[in-house]
């Protein structure tokens, strides 16, 4: 008997008739002998309605009751699925995250998960019951309702499978698992059987979205095993061949690992690049144009600074396009204080990444890479690496192009 974690996304909870298919799957893995946990989304498009109800009452809602009712579509799921587990014979039970003992931090919209009293969860699980917890949300130290922002629930899910020490956490969703890329894009792409929690974390932070980032990085810090497969199945498949399915995302790198240098190529259209031009190039340059960017709650991703000429550099960075407008407006009121010339602004450049462990153990791969976007006339304009990928940013014209070239070039298409 083993302990399994399942989450179920809003597509999957979209409907009382799927609602049901997930019942059947969660009471046929019961049934085989496992105590089972589920942590469901609100059903598809829940959350936004929810928001946009609130934005219409305060276009800039309060976070502490934006979290009090974007909370409530959870409540909604976690309670639907357990009348359809109880109609079929399954002793369930729900709960809120508050009442499941998850506690975070009081960052409204976007809190962390401190700790978790998982006592009454593992009293229920003794007795038999089939335990269903509301993902995205927990409460602060002071009673209050909070959630985990965007993607949420994958993190609820990993971090309550952490906290009870389960077997497997099942992250199921609309797809059967990891692709070498986006098969929109590349019609070849292909479903990878196993990926590294290092290569799941770069890729998840570099576009792909099938993970919400810190979900990967609970996952990884607590080594709990973790597997994406479709919860578009037939629910009453064979228990052996649905747990065999999708992609497991592993936290040690087995041998046959290494012979794959790059493991998948991830995209992000969401990209902006900002250069400041002719600063003084002298020490803390790269604070005083940073510092007010990171004071107006503004990400940074990529940097580059050039070499002084003449006393001046220029210094690029990127950041995401939903925030590039506020970035440009940040450094216009900064630039006669920063001594630049002229703040130059681009939001039409997207980001292609290739990502592997290979690479450690692989000469090569940035030349490879370089290469076959040059024999495209695909420009490069920054370029990031670490151990494991190398990012460029390029024209966004060209981003499914690059996308297609280098998932080729590295013969990403086999097995």
């Amino acid at each position: 008997m083993a302990l399994i974690v399942h989450k179920y996304g809003g597509t999957s909870m979209g409907s009382t008739d799927r609602i049901k298919n997930v019942a059947a799957r969660v009471a046929k893995w019961h049934d085989a002998g496992h105590q089972i946990v589920v942590v469901p989304s609100a059903m598809s498009g829940e959350t936004n309605r929810l928001i946009a109800l609130a934005k219409e009452i305060m276009p800039q809602p309060d976070p502490r009751e934006l979290d009090m009712i974007a909370s409530t579509g959870e409540q909604v799921s976690v309670g639907l699925l357990a009348m359809a587990l109880l109609a079929i014979g399954k002793d369930a039970v729900s709960y809120t995250g508050w009442q499941a003992g998850i506690r975070t931090d009081s960052s409204f919209t976007k809190a962390r998960i401190q700790s978790i009293d998982d006592t009454r969860v593992r009293g229920d699980l003794e007795a038999g019951k089939i335990v269903i917890i509301t993902g995205f949300q927990g409460m602060d130290e002071d009673g209050n309702i909070s959630t985990l922002g965007r993607g949420g629930s994958d993190t609820s899910a990993v971090a309550i499978a952490a906290a009870l020490q389960a077997d497997e956490c099942l992250i199921y969703t609309d797809v059967d698992g990891v692709y070498t890329t986006d098969p929109r894009v590349v019609h070849e792409a292909r479903r990878l059987s196993k990926i590294t929690f290092e290569e799941m974390l770069e890729l998840a932070s570099l576009g792909s979205k099938v993970l919400q980032t810190r979900s990967v990085e609970f996952a990884g810090n607590y080594q709990v095993p973790t597997r994406v497969l479709s919860s578009l199945t037939d629910p009453l498949m064979p228990l052996d061949e649905e747990a065999k399915s999708g992609t497991l995302i592993s936290f040690e790198e087995e041998s046959n690992m290494e012979q794959a240098v790059i493991s998948g190529i991830a995209f992000n259209r969401d990209e902006a690049k900002i250069t400041v031009l002719g600063v003084p190039d002298k020490p803390g340059v790269a604070f005083h144009i940073l510092g007010p960017i990171a004071d107006a709650n503004i990400e940074v991703d990529m940097i580059i600074q050039n070499q002084s000429v003449d006393g001046k550099t220029d210094f690029t960075f990127t950041v995401s396009r939903n925030e590039y407008a506020k970035a440009m407006a940040v450094l216009e009121a900064q630039r006669e204080e920063l001594g630049a010339t002229k703040v130059l602004g681009d939001a039409k450049v997207s980001k292609v990444s290739a990502v592997g462990v290979g690479m450690r153990s692989h000469v090569g791969v940035a030349s490879q890479m370089f290469r076959t976007l040059s024999e495209e006339g695909i420009n490069i304009m920054m370029i990031s690496t670490s151990e494991i990928k190398i990012s460029v940013l390029i024209d966004e014209k060209y981003m499914e192009l690059a996308v297609r070239a280098l998932h080729k070039a590295f013969n990403l298409e086999q097995a």
